[in-house]
């Protein structure tokens, strides 16, 4: 059984016809990037990183000046439950939720 090789999926149309959702994504139009974006974003993610290494080396005591995280000193009552979004996880979640619309 384990040298046999593997079986192909066949997925027979109804009628000959396409699924609309198959439809829809192919006549969508892609989202382009152009090079001036894709530096933008490289820019920012590299200065970003730069300055998570510069916080986590003060909170350290590896250097004495660099980036100081800001903590608001008194924080408004109506932000008390406040949660970040990971966004991440975020997209992560719109990724797999388009993947399982779509089949």
């Amino acid at each position: 059984p384990l040298d046999s090789p593997a079986q192909k999926l066949v997925f027979n149309r109804v009628n000959g016809k396409r699924p609309q959702v198959l439809l829809q994504q192919i006549s969508a139009p892609e989202e382009c990037y152009t090079l001036a974006h894709e530096e933008n974003v490289r820019f920012i993610y590299e200065a970003w990183q730069q300055v998570e290494q510069q916080l986590d080396g003060s909170r350290s005591g590896e250097s004495a000046c660099g980036p100081v995280q800001y903590v608001e000193k008194n924080p408004s009552p109506g932000l008390q439950n406040f949660v970040p979004i990971d966004l991440e996880e975020w997209w992560a979640q719109q990724f797999l939720a388009k993947i399982e619309n779509c089949s």
